[in-house]
């Protein structure tokens, strides 16, 4: 994606089903969940950048010690930092002979690491700033083992003030933060719900303090404490939770919005929010790996024992399309399979552009997440050649005119031509405070391979999705058009993004939407104006009254999406380059998209169809904000 836009998180939780002991003795290390641990959350460094956590619960542990314990860092290259500081702290004990690796309670007794339940998470900032406050996993802390909570999750809430009201109207004081902390406060008010519960009935029977701890512990149901707590969560999610007492649950919103992937044998069930990195980590095929089911929560209790169970009521299936389009990565085949489909799709509308050029045509991508979308169109290319070449040998053939001039003519000279143009060079600090500088540098995050396209040429650049067209105006296009080719065509994989997210993309405001700003300087061109105002007033009656109704999609009704695709072109387009020659700007549509990602039909930020009352809610705020030249998130 050219253009920079932070969104879902990750998350990877590792419950050990054996002692410590057992791993030593089979894998040569105490450390195996540790360092199972790491390597899911390295495999997933893509999906969050800006931090990282992680907790552990040892299971088990004498009254006095510690059993729960947290390391967290928002500084460069996070995950690095946090696994070297916790095995420097392993490897300096080792050294001092405090732990013995081969002695498997020395571990568990001096590292803080050494338990059999684990959860990371990879953060980017999409709310509460990027500080280590904002960092997860979030601690909620008690003397009573099963009232500590840990909590984690990939994740975007659209009613974090009706959550925030519902903990007031229990007699709490929450601290109105980010959705994490309410999430947090809720869980955990219901936690402490089905303790005192416990705590009366088990002190009732005449229960021992001792066997009162134990006994809630044993019949904990994290099942309703999670169905208790959700009864008004709106969004998009996927949250892990540590208890204490060693329990530990992991629930997907009912939608499916967000991804989660898990996998089960007698020694470890593991968590993830991609399937490949389970996949690589445990050494797995492809069916080996189950999703979490929409709206379950899958409970693992501290004696191993694990449920699965529905904690709310199901909606139809929704998945995000973007993780297929861009957020996941792309050695999933699946994935790496309807990328390439998504970019054959194109091939119809590419060739149009360059009106069937062949020979003087090149095609290329912008790095690097497009790649795999370019062989697909590639592939899609040279069918559609192939086809061409051998109706032109049959006829050649019937004419008596096949020579191998002919030949070299329709396969050599004609046949689709690869290159890679764009570079995307070492990332360029971009941290001086005056905006024209800023820009300046900005411009020098890509970089050409000079000579490879030629002033007759077509350059047809791929990119997975055009979100602002800031890259494209500031940096990409003064670029290729140093090449001086003949027309510029920026192909983009994914159709138009039109409406705001709220489920996990941090990409709220209308405005900021280079779909949107075409589309209203093509309603005040046409004399269509008006068209505005009214969709305001429809907005305000529907905020107002709760409507679930997407009001902002009348902006768009005028106009096809060619003619907005030709505004757009328009609009990116830098005003101050000497280039002369053509350019055009191209996305997928949508049935395109549903053909090549039949599976993911969350298509929200493309048609508008939000699949909880709260999108309408969000996309109908976001318009507003926008009319009112209010700026912010609109959730």
């Amino acid at each position: 994606m050219s253009d920079k836009i932070t969104h879902e998180c990750g998350i990877a939780m590792v419950r050990l089903l054996k002692p410590l002991s057992y791993y030593q003795e089979k894998y040569g290390t105490p450390l195996w969940g540790f360092t199972k641990l790491f390597l899911l959350m390295e495999k997933q460094h893509n999906r969050g950048q800006d931090g990282a956590g992680v907790a552990c619960v040892k299971s088990d542990i004498a009254a006095g010690d510690p059993f729960m314990f947290r390391e967290r860092c928002v500084k460069t290259n996070p995950l690095d930092k946090i696994f070297k500081t916790l095995l420097g702290q392993y490897n300096e004990k080792v050294a001092e002979g405090i732990i013995h690796p081969e002695f498997a309670d020395t571990v568990k007794k001096h590292f803080d690491f050494g338990g059999e339940l684990l959860m990371g998470h990879l953060r980017y900032g999409t709310s509460g700033g990027y500080n280590i406050s904002s960092c997860h996993p979030f601690f909620r802390r008690s003397p009573w083992p099963t009232r500590n909570l840990a909590l984690c999750g990939n994740f975007n809430m659209t009613n974090t003030e009706e959550l925030n009201r519902s903990l007031i109207a229990m007699g709490q004081h929450p601290i109105f933060a980010t959705d994490t902390q309410a999430m947090l406060e809720k869980i955990g008010f219901f936690l402490d719900e089905e303790h005192d519960e416990l705590f009366r009935k088990f002190r009732s029977e005449g229960l021992t303090p001792e066997e009162t701890s134990r006994k809630i512990s044993d019949e904990l149901d994290l099942t309703r404490v999670i169905t208790r707590s959700a009864t008004k969560w709106d969004g998009g999610y996927t949250l892990c939770g540590l208890i204490g007492n060693g329990d530990a649950f992991v629930a997907r919103d009912p939608s499916g919005i967000r991804p989660c992937w898990y996998f089960q044998n007698d020694e470890v069930i593991a968590f993830a929010s991609e399937r490949a990195p389970l996949m690589t980590v445990f050494d797995l095929t492809l069916e080996e790996p189950k999703e979490v089911p929409p709206g379950n929560v899958i409970v693992m209790k501290r004696n191993g024992a694990i449920s699965t169970a529905p904690f709310t009521p199901p909606l139809p299936r929704t998945s995000c399309s973007f993780e297929r389009i861009y957020f996941s990565r792309g050695n999933d085949i699946e994935i790496y399979k309807e990328r390439k489909l998504l970019g054959s799709r194109l091939t119809e509308q590419v060739l149009k552009a360059v009106n069937h050029d062949w020979e003087n045509t090149v095609f290329s991508f912008v790095p690097n997440t497009a790649e795999v979308a370019f062989y697909g169109l590639m592939h899609g290319l040279r069918e559609k050649r192939r086809i061409e070449v051998k109706t032109a040998l049959r006829e050649a053939a019937k004419a008596g005119t096949l020579t191998d001039e002919l030949i070299d003519d329709l396969i050599l000279h004609n046949w689709p031509r690869g290159e890679k143009v764009v570079s995307k060079d070492i990332k360029i600090r971009t941290f001086i405070g005056q905006e024209g500088m800023r820009n300046q540098l900005a411009s020098h995050v890509y970089d050409i391979t000079y000579g490879s396209v030629k002033p007759k040429d077509h350059l047809v650049c791929v990119d997975d999705s055009i979100v602002r067209g800031t890259t494209l105006r500031r940096s990409i296009l003064r670029i290729l058009s140093r090449l001086n080719p003949k027309k510029i065509v920026i192909v983009s994989t994914a159709p138009q993004i039109r409406f705001p997210d709220c489920y996990g993309i941090d990409m709220s405001e209308l405005g900021k939407f280079v779909a949107f700003e075409a589309t209203v300087a093509l309603l005040k061109e046409s004399g269509q104006g008006h068209i505005l105002q009214e969709v305001y007033e429809l907005c305000r009656q529907a905020v107002a009254k709760g409507e679930c109704v997407n009001h902002v999609r009348k902006i768009y009704e005028p106009f096809t999406p060619e003619q907005i695709s030709a505004k757009i072109t328009e609009l990116v387009r830098p005003k101050n380059i000497e280039w002369k020659g053509e350019f055009e700007v191209i996305f997928q549509t949508i049935e395109n998209l549903h053909a090549a990602v039949p599976n993911h039909t969350g298509d929200w930020y493309f048609t508008g169809k939000y699949p909880t009352p709260g999108g309408f809610r969000v996309v109908n705020q976001a318009y507003l904000n926008y009319f009112e030249k209010g700026d912010g998130r609109s959730y």
